[in-house]
């Protein structure tokens, strides 16, 4: 299996690296993804949007050889989630499965996120203090400091622009699973059902698992062993 790793905010393939090792020992072929303007602090992000982090996705896709059958799963990390989705609905002929951790798919039209404070265009790893405590959960001061040593700005489009997906039903029918990491299962659902804006698409999926991994937002970093265990299962299944 071709497994492609999309990164969340601020981050790059780097982040990957403490689950990458598992999927390779279970056989899959992994390729995990630095995003347009995430390379370095020292990149130009001038006029990158949206849009161009999903084509980075697609193009990985396009840019691996194609076979009888969708041998391609998409892993998304937080806003790498809703990009995940708008990939497979470009390409839900090739995708078999979307896993969305501590994330999900985004209605159309939907920011990822317009609230992350914007500086000269570029959204820089906020202060600690901006994210909830449930976030931070399992991350030990050791970890906090590598992971903003590491950090690199988001480009502001990436955050502010609505999605864009199309009308084609085939990507709700592509298998998901959810790995959750900051609600349970039944606070998940229950606020998709509620109508909660982020998660409206969510219960549209016609083939969607949730699974519980309690920890932060960043279970690559605070629980990646775990984290590891239930994406190999989950791809393997």
């Amino acid at each position: 299996m071709n497994v492609i790793l999309v990164p969340g905010f601020w981050l790059g393939a780097w982040s990957w690296s403490p689950v990458t090792a598992a999927l390779f020992d279970a056989g899959h072929a992994v390729h995990p993804l630095t995003l347009p303007g995430m390379t370095s602090v020292d990149d130009d992000r001038r006029g990158i949007g949206l849009a161009d982090h999903i084509a980075a996705v697609v193009a990985a896709i396009d840019e691996l050889p194609q076979g009888d059958d969708a041998d391609i799963v998409l892993i998304g990390h937080s806003g790498g989630g809703p990009i995940s989705y708008a990939a497979s609905d470009q390409r839900p002929d090739r995708v078999r499965q979307v896993v969305y951790v501590d994330s999900g798919p985004l209605a159309n039209g939907l920011a990822i996120n317009p609230d992350i404070p914007e500086i000269d265009g570029e959204l820089l790893l906020p202060p600690w203090e901006f994210f909830d405590t449930d976030d931070l959960a399992g991350l030990t001061p050791q970890l906090l400091d590598e992971f903003r040593a590491n950090a690199v700005p988001e480009p502001s489009g990436v955050a502010r622009d609505g999605i864009v997906i199309s009308d084609d039903p085939r990507r709700l029918g592509i298998r998901s699973t959810v790995i959750s990491t900051t609600m349970s299962p039944d606070q998940l659902n229950h606020y998709a059902a509620e109508g909660v804006p982020f998660l409206v698409e969510l219960p549209r999926l016609t083939d969607c698992t949730v699974l519980a991994l309690p920890t932060g937002h960043w279970p690559q970093f605070s629980r990646p062993d775990e984290l590891a265990e239930l994406i190999v299962a989950s791809v393997g299944a």
